[in-house]
Order: C-alpha cells, then structure tokens, then sequence
C-alpha cells in the first residue's frame, strides 16, 4: 500500500509571554527593557508541544493517536491540517484533507441552520452543488429538520455540535483528521458518528483519530500512536499500545493526596487544585467504597490573586478504558461561583449514591469558567476501585456483569397469576 501521510522530524514550539509592538515612544522604551529581561528568560517562555515526531500513514488506514492533555494530539492535527505551521521537519501528503477539529467553526447566530450548512461548508471547502447533493443527508444526519429553519441562536448546544460535525463528516476528502468528536451530543449522536466513520474507512478514507475513549479507539483503529510530552512513545497494534498507556495510571493514588507537585497539568494557574479526599459522610477518609455507598469528594485549592470569572469546580468519572461515564460540575447543580479571593480553600461535592457496578474508576480534574478559560485540568488524576456489595439486602452481590452502573429498582409481585384489569 502507499502512504498517505509521511512526516519527519516534525517540530513546534510556542513562545509565551510575547508582547506587540507598540509605537509610542514610552512603550517603545517600556518594551526595549522587556526584551531584554525576555532574551536572558527565552529558555523558559518555549515550550516544545512537538519534538521530532516522525510517522507515516497508510492509504485506508485508521489511526489512533492517545495522550494525555497537552501531550501534543491536538497540536499534531493542526499541523497536519495546516492550521498551524512546524517549526521544523516535513509533512508529505498524498490527497485532500479534510478536518473535524473544531465543529461549528463559523457558523453566524443571526442565520438559519440552512444557511450556516451552506456558510460551513464553503468555509470547509465544499462547492454549493456539493453541498446541494448531500443537504437532505447532512440534515436528517444531525437530527434538525424541524429547526433547519430557525437562526442558530436560538440552538441548543448540542444542535449546534451535532450540525457542524453533519457538515464536516460529509466532505468529500481522502484523508480526515478527528479530533474529539465523539465527546458531543447524545449517545444516538455518538453512534450514528462512529457508524459514519466506520463507513468511511471501510470506503478506503485514510482517518486520523485522536480520543480519549479508549474504548472508541479500540473499536475503530487497527494501530494506535501514544505521543507523551510531545514525542512518540509508542506505535503498535491497538490493544498493546492501549494497555501499556493506561498501566501507567496504574501508580494513581487511592483515597487522596498533594495535588500541588502534580507537573502534568494545564491552565493558565491562576486557581489550582491543591489536594483531593475521598471520604465517607462522616468526613472521614474511606478505603473502601462500594456500590451504593455514599462518597463526599473533598477538593483543595489556591488563588494566586482574587478571580471574578464565574468559577466551575468539576469532577470526570471514567472507567479504566477512558469512557466518560459522568460528570459532577458545580455550575450545572445552580453554584455559581461568582468570584474566588487570594487564598487557599476547599470545596465538596456529596454523592448520595454511588450507583456503579464493580470496577476501577478514574477521576479528572477541572477548574474553569463559562467563558472559556481553564485555570487547572488534571487528568485521571486520582483512582476510585468500587467493589461487590448486597445492596438489596438479597444474598446476591452487585457484580460487575450486569453492565456499567445499575439503577435502585423495586419490584411489585402483586400481580403474580392474577389477570391483568
């Protein structure tokens, strides 16, 4: 087979803390004194999210790429997509790219769905009579025909996401690069997007697909790429490159521990977790969780100045294959958290019941806000192993089995050999 994708010693760096030039004689002066300070600093203010990553990739191919956050995936893609450009090395490609990295990316709230099908797809590079011949398609796959016409503004979220990736997914490309897509809309949603791309590969499109659902890349890759602190560290078969990434959750504490040493994390660090606790309901550190059992997270923080941004404190549970299960967010349970000051605090979140089957859980980390901003993401940072429990009372444990999480039922037997009415 011939490669679609060749790259070589694929390089790039960011530099932070640039300023702009100014022409103002005083700010001209003021910036003369930073580069100074910035030459002396240059060292410290690069950062490398790509170190000499070399790779190729097979016509027809589908490839994973894993990694924790700011490993460099996102990074890889972009580059690849030309987005972004490399510092340094090569990048040969053989047919068109077509990218679902961003989904929605352009769409205009004061136009109807219809029009921003026909905006989006221009963006992406599709013709009005491609679009024309695949508009009846793109619409029943995002499930908005009774919306189609209404301005966008008036969308949910999830609308929204589900429209931009109907557009994207019906480019007419030789290569796709996905990037996170199956983190969007419904479980439906999630199906029809791994069924399409399914359908694309076996139709010979090369793909690219970065996630963090293990269990997504398993099901559609054939060779995985784990790239770890912006270098490949491994490139194998699925299930091999997959169980060697996540034995390297395998050292995740159990109960709690000092967040502060933590080096792989991202934000901006204005707000950063400190510490995280398990424990029961009498604020008690648990070594043993069940399923049922009640769990109250406690999680410790420090303000580096007074922040007024809407603050959100959330907790991720996944399972051991990467599998979101659920999120525990503050401002979606009505906490808003209008402003933080300097200083050090805690926050906790009570779990009632904790209706998991048997199993080792991860849990990650975020601190942001409504608008964007990450202040601290830790990923799968602490680990939770929920075991057996009669919860029923019934002799008959609650074993892993019987699926993913179970739901308190009560069974009515009065009826039991009687006619129904």
């Amino acid at each position: 087979m011939h490669d679609a994708i060749v790259v070589k010693d694929l390089s790039k760096k960011f530099q932070i803390g640039k300023y702009r030039s100014q022409n103002m004689l005083r700010e001209a002066l003021v910036n003369m004194v930073r580069n100074i300070v910035r030459k002396r600093r240059a060292n410290e203010n690069i950062i490398w999210a790509l170190k000499e990553v070399s790779m190729s990739v097979q016509k027809g191919e589908i490839v994973g790429i894993i990694g924790r956050n700011g490993a460099g995936k996102s990074t890889l893609l972009k580059v690849l997509s030309k987005i972004i450009y490399p510092t340094s090395g090569s990048i040969a490609v053989q047919g068109k790219i077509g990218s679902l990295l961003e989904v929605g990316t352009g769409f205009h709230d004061e136009l109807s769905g219809l029009e921003n099908v026909y905006l989006n797809g221009s963006i992406l590079g599709m013709t009005k009579k491609e679009i024309n011949s695949k508009l009846d398609e793109i619409i029943a796959f995002a499930d908005v025909e009774r919306f189609i016409d209404t301005p966008i503004k008036h969308y949910s979220s999830g609308m929204r996401l589900r429209l931009g990736f109907a557009v994207a997914a019906h480019l007419d490309t030789d290569i796709l690069l996905v990037d996170e897509i199956l983190s969007v809309g419904d479980v439906g949603f999630q199906r029809r997007c791994t069924d399409k791309i399914s359908n694309l590969r076996d139709g010979g499109r090369t793909i690219i697909y970065v996630s963090h659902q293990m269990a997504s890349v398993e099901n559609l890759c054939s060779r995985v790429i784990w790239i770890d602190e912006g270098r490949i560290r491994e490139d194998g078969s699925t299930k091999e490159v997959i169980k060697h990434y996540m034995a390297t959750f395998a050292g995740v504490p159990e109960k709690g521990f000092d967040l502060r040493e933590v080096k792989n994390r991202i934000g901006n660090g204005w707000i950063k977790y400190t510490g995280i606790e398990l424990l029961n309901m009498e604020r008690r550190p648990t070594d043993v969780i069940q399923s049922g059992d009640s769990l109250v997270v406690r999680l410790y923080y420090h303000a580096e100045k007074q922040v007024n941004n809407n603050i959100t404190f959330s907790i991720l549970f996944y399972t051991d294959l990467g599998l979101l299960l659920t999120s525990v967010d503050s401002l979606f349970s009505g906490h808003e958290i209008s402003m933080l000051p300097e200083g050090d605090g805690y926050v906790e979140v009570e779990i009632n019941s904790l209706y998991l089957m048997p199993s080792r859980y991860y849990l990650s980390l975020w601190l942001d806000n409504a608008g964007g901003i990450i202040y601290d993401c830790l990923e799968r940072i602490i680990k939770l192993d929920v075991e057996e429990s009669d919860f029923y009372g019934s002799g008959f444990g609650i074993a892993k089995k019987h699926g993913l999480m179970f739901m308190p039922y009560k069974w009515n037997l009065d009826g039991l050999n009687k006619k129904p009415g």
